[in-house]
């Protein structure tokens, strides 16, 4: 027992001197003796006397210290796009967008192009690389089909507006991520609500897929008409799948054709 309490005895003297060494802690001489003897009543009243040469060789413990990353400042997005009152001036509030990681890598914002009173609008998912090097809609090979596509039902690309859901390219033309479509396809909307268009074509499984929100493969939606934001949409191949599978130009001219009948009756109106 009397082992036990020297024990007790020598922890709790270095924990003194600890303690007032680092925490300025005011010791009493009668909690601490010079000569480190204590004296203590124990069981049948026998004095124990404890004596212990005590060296100050504490060493403090490193402590680390932890940064706690301060939260990030929220990025406050312009939204005056919102009130524009024409193309020109959305094309101006929107162009330097960096809502998503897109503006990245980017050569050019592709907004669209044709008439801003059209009243049949081409729809498709992103732009590709020409349309990034040139900053229009729907260039190259894919675009000169296009042309011809609608000129064939008697429409020109200048009657008519072209543009993506997108307006930057994604990387190696991979299909557009769920956020990108968030950021990007309420800059749609104000498109369509500026152009107020009577009709709308839709190209390609992913565009169409995303407008309508379905799951449906192409074959299942073209043909017939769906509604996009309240305007009749017509869903057909893209002019780019066109090019890799001729076999899909006999159905692609017959959903043009029924646009076209629609689109009569519609201007008519």
């Amino acid at each position: 027992m009397s082992e036990s309490i020297n024990e007790i005895l020598q922890d709790f003297e270095s924990y003194l001197k600890f303690y007032k060494k680092n925490y300025n802690y005011l010791i009493q001489k009668d909690e601490l003796k010079s000569d480190s003897v204590y004296e203590l009543d124990v069981e049948n009243d026998f004095n124990i006397s404890v004596k212990e040469e005590f060296t100050e060789n504490y060493t403090s413990p490193k402590i680390e210290t932890v940064e706690i990353p301060m939260a990030k400042k929220k990025v406050v997005e312009n939204e005056d796009w919102k009130n524009a009152k024409n193309l020109l001036e959305l094309k101006e509030l929107i162009k330097d967008c960096k809502k998503c990681p897109l503006w990245k890598t980017r050569t050019s914002f592709v907004f669209g192009e044709g008439n801003p009173k059209a009243n049949l609008v081409v729809i498709g998912e992103a732009p590709g690389a020409d349309e990034d090097e040139q900053g229009k809609p729907f260039v190259g090979r894919a675009g000169k089909l296009l042309t011809e596509i609608l000129k064939a039902v008697d429409f020109t690309r200048e009657e008519v507006f072209i543009c993506n859901i997108l307006k930057s390219r994604p990387p190696n033309n991979r299909n557009p991520l769920p956020e990108e479509i968030e950021a990007c396809e309420p800059y749609l909307f104000k498109q369509l609500e500026l152009i107020k268009p009577k009709l709308i074509l839709c190209v390609g499984t992913f565009a169409a897929q995303t407008l309508l929100r379905s799951k449906e493969p192409l074959g299942k939606m073209r043909g017939k008409f769906h509604e996009y934001q309240g305007i009749p949409t017509m869903v057909t191949f893209h002019p780019a799948a066109l090019l890799r599978n001729p076999n899909w130009k006999r159905p692609t001219w017959e959903d043009v054709q029924l646009l076209r009948k629609e689109y009569d009756k519609l201007v008519k109106k």
